[in-house]
């Protein structure tokens, strides 16, 4: 296990490498999704680098210029929802790996347990990291005001974010007492990162279909 965490590990990171240094040859059009694809490979691995060279790479002013938002909306492809999905994937996983270093080294757990100290903080942070970079894709597409494009933001991905938790916190809960329950995994091992991979990807699928009715609602863009 600890040979395939390791594995898992380093080929996501050549992956978020691959993407990054691709995107200073070609910066994206959005300036976030510079950010949103190389983090979605920390745990998407593989198939975020497919997806970049495959859909990313493909977006420009001109083509969403032309795209009839109003008929994505009605019905997007899975390729657009995807993406959507992504966005708030890509701040759940910043705002993780960040609380989950800064409760290990801060010895800090909640009703006596790190568990319930990371599911908060790995909420708290997901939220805030998440509307802020939904902020940064609202607001630039729909020509909004700062207050507008927050309120909008918030709309559009307090649900999704919520759903992409419901998946990593259960994920991480079955880690935590059935599958490593003595002694339990910490921030300083790959396995324990392996886990939150898996984590990550049971969220974002449990993400999709509430980006998918965000969307079709027209409270989130199609990408």
């Amino acid at each position: 296990m600890e040979t395939i965490a390791w594995v898992s590990i380093l080929v996501a990171v050549v992956c978020a490498v691959t993407i990054a240094v691709d995107e200073v040859r070609h910066p994206q059009k959005m300036w976030i999704m510079n950010l949103v694809w190389p983090i979605t490979a920390l745990y998407l691995s593989v198939f975020a680098l497919w997806a970049y060279f495959s859909l990313g790479k493909n977006a420009s002013h001109d083509t969403m210029s032309d795209m009839d938002h109003d008929a994505m909306a009605r019905n997007p492809t899975w390729q657009q929802t995807a993406v959507a999905t992504s966005h708030c994937g890509a701040g759940c996983t910043l705002g993780d790996i960040i609380a989950e270093f800064s409760l290990f080294a801060l010895g800090l757990t909640l009703f006596g347990s790190m568990l319930y100290a990371s599911f908060a903080a790995d909420l708290f942070l997901a939220w805030l990291l998440g509307i802020a970079f939904q902020y940064f894709t609202i607001k630039p597409m729909r020509n909004l005001s700062a207050g507008e494009a927050l309120i909008a933001a918030l709309k559009a991905d307090t649900l999704s974010i919520l759903a992409f938790e419901v998946g990593l916190f259960g994920w991480m809960a079955l880690t935590y007492f059935v599958l490593f329950p003595n002694p339990h995994l910490e921030p300083t091992q790959p396995l324990y990162w392996f886990m939150m991979q898996i984590g990550m990807i049971i969220g974002y699928f449990t993400s999709y279909p509430m980006n998918s009715l965000l969307v079709r609602w027209g409270l989130k863009e199609a990408m």
